[in-house]
């Protein structure tokens, strides 16, 4: 994986920029600590930050290629998992390669097919190609969101990055907080609307979309749809079928140059990774694969069971290692290093995120790379097998709304009276979900609740799983590890969305079709073990570090959290230690010293990133 940077100026000649793109590209320093390369033409310029994974020598970057007397220069964040198929496809069209990096397959693969190479590949990316013959710059990203991609049209000018802070490093791009800008942060946090890059003038491309930016100016086009259509396979077919593409996704995504090992929680989705990697590792002679899994210094002692977290993780974790046979460790994080790494989160994400859900996960990250610089992880099965409570509960299924997030009035609540008024947060948040459900594809052969289930599977892929995914690119790449997640390949998301909900719950239990596919895999009390989400710290000394950096936050009387946040409002919910935990602020965990985290992060992020406030 790697961090990439442009700039497209019709205004000046570029070459005379090299200092200014390097400047950018080194923000991305920790997504690409291997090399900085620069590229600059006259009205071009890329900035590359790589991490190398295939083919060290071959794969530098930006990479130029001359093909049909047309010159054509890439930069590329991600992996390819069918690089070898399109290798071979390209050489009956004449094509020739230098190296073996994924790099090289996907400039040909552009240059050969133009647009529909992006139909052709399996994998995770963004990346942009200028093609210096016609001035023109191609821009896409991945099918799911995996990788990411944000950019700013201003002044005559096209700028791309990986990340916000590259974008921010340009001198004409600077940190504006609009009303928009303000309503997600307030309304939808640490969610984002999709297509919004948080600052004033500043996009996201969204997954699926590509993008070309020419003296015409920028058009963008969607090229993945998700089809609803009947599904025509047995229960038997269909486990089988779900397996069979795992056991192929997880093999391809094995491959790399460099040590891979298994993000481990002992709960089904990560087990059956690690399960299928032990697999394919025995069939290949390879020695044991490593495994990490992570837990805070006196949670045996303080965990407390909850409707979201039934069960604590080490046992789960212990009896998939024994049944594998991995190279197992154990990461346990200190309280007082998890309060202090709030910070290191915000600048890895750009924005306050999930407080120590974001900084236990950098952390993690950062002990699993003292070892390997791969890591395949679980993300997306409780999104596209419906493992959520939402997906479960009546009330919470059929609820007006984004069913992860049903804090709206408490967070209107904690507004101050003239942002109350600017903002009307209820019907901006309100809006956003509106626009998902009306985008939702449909099928005519639907009952009203099989297509209430689709509009909430498709909110989740495009808010909660996308939310995820963001989260785990940047704390994965603020620690130079690269993270691959199986669940997100395009083929499994598409054969999954369309079985029907009672195939789906098999046996009424959740995930069903998945633990029926995965039947003799792992131990039977792994495989229907009850979903527990992402670890969290129950340690009184990390509540009491959160207050006490919240009730620091209060004391300063030029905070800047408080030119829309009510003081006396926050300073109440710190004394209560947050919210109910039976209403989250947000999905299952950020309810009690999680949401004052946040709110830390919060005020730290608008001094550290220097964020102006628009008033009108």
């Amino acid at each position: 994986m790697c961090g990439i940077t442009g700039w497209i100026d019709w205004r000046t000649n570029l070459r005379s920029e090299q200092e200014q793109v390097k400047q950018m590209a080194a923000t991305l320093n920790r997504r690409g600590p291997d090399a900085l390369n620069v590229w600059t033409s006259d009205h071009a310029a890329f900035g590359h930050a790589r991490l190398v994974v295939v083919d060290p020598v071959g794969g530098a970057q930006p990479m130029t290629s001359v093909v049909y007397e047309k010159e054509y220069t890439i930069v590329y964040n991600g992996e390819l998992y069918n690089t070898e198929e399109l290798r071979e496809q390209l050489h009956t069209y004449g094509h020739t390669f230098s190296g073996h990096s994924d790099t090289e397959v996907l400039l040909k693969a552009y240059i050969e097919w133009g647009y529909q190479c992006l139909e052709k590949l399996n994998g995770i990316f963004s990346f942009a190609v200028w093609n210096d013959t016609n001035e023109s710059l191609f821009l896409a990203r991945d099918r799911l969101g995996v990788k990411p991609l944000f950019y700013t049209i201003r002044h005559g000018c096209f700028m791309f990055a990986s990340e916000l802070k590259a974008l921010l490093a340009h001198r004409e791009v600077h940190a504006v907080l609009d009303r928009n800008g303000l309503a997600d942060v307030m309304g939808l946090a640490p969610s984002r609307t999709p297509g919004h890059g948080i600052f004033k003038g500043i996009s996201e491309l969204r997954p699926g979309h590509y993008a070309v930016y020419d003296r015409n100016g920028a058009t963008i086009s969607k090229y993945w749809h998700l089809r609803s259509k009947p599904h025509i396979h047995t229960t038997a077919e269909t486990a089988a079928h779900i397996r069979e593409l795992l056991e192929d996704i997880v093999e391809r995504q094995l491959f790399a140059d460099v040590p891979v090992g298994m993000f481990l929680s002992g709960g089904i989705d990560s087990s059956a990774l690690t399960a299928i990697a032990a697999n394919v590792y025995q069939k290949q002679g390879r020695g044991p694969i490593h495994s990490y899994s992570i837990d805070y210094e006196g949670n045996e002692k303080y965990f407390k069971v909850n409707a979201f977290q039934p069960n604590a993780d080490s046992a789960w974790v212990d009896k998939v290692v024994a049944h594998c046979r991995t190279n197992h460790r154990h990461c346990i994080m200190d309280n007082a290093k998890l309060a202090h790494m709030l910070e290191e989160a915000v600048h890895m994400r750009d924005l306050p995120g999930m407080a120590d859900v974001d900084a236990s996960l950098l952390w993690f990250c950062k002990e699993i790379k003292q070892e390997v610089t791969v890591g395949l992880s679980g993300e997306c099965a409780d999104e596209i097998f419906g493992g959520y409570p939402w997906f479960h509960q009546k009330d919470l299924l059929y609820a007006d709304g984004f069913p992860w997030m049903r804090s709206i009035d408490e967070r209107i609540d904690l507004l101050n009276n003239d942002w109350k008024k600017r903002l009307d947060l209820k019907t901006y948040v309100y809006d956003r979900y509106k626009e998902t459900v009306q985008d939702t594809p449909r099928f005519k052969g639907d009952s009203k609740e099989e297509a209430r289930r689709r509009e909430v599977s498709y909110l989740n892929m495009m808010w909660f799983m996308t939310n995820l995914l963001d989260r785990k690119d940047r704390m994965s790449m603020g620690a130079s590890l690269e993270v691959r997640v199986p669940f997100s390949d395009h083929r499994l998301v598409e054969y999954v969305w369309n079985i029907p909900w009672e195939m789906k719950t098999l046996d009424k239990r959740e995930k069903g079709i998945l633990r029926e596919a995965l039947e003799g895999l792992l131990p039977k009390e792994v495989l229907y073990r009850k979903k527990s989400p992402y670890p969290k710290t129950y340690h009184p000394a990390y509540t009491k570090a959160v207050k006490d950096g919240l009730n620091k936050v209060l004391a300063q009387k030029d905070a800047p959290l408080f030119t829309f946040i009510d003081r006396e409002k926050l300073r109440k919910l710190a004394k209560k230690g947050g919210f109910d935990t039976g209403n989250p602020y947000f999905g299952q965990l950020m309810a009690g010293p999680q949401l004052l985290a946040h709110f830390v992060q919060m005020d730290y992020w608008l001094k550290a990133y220097n964020i102006k406030i628009e008033s009108t």
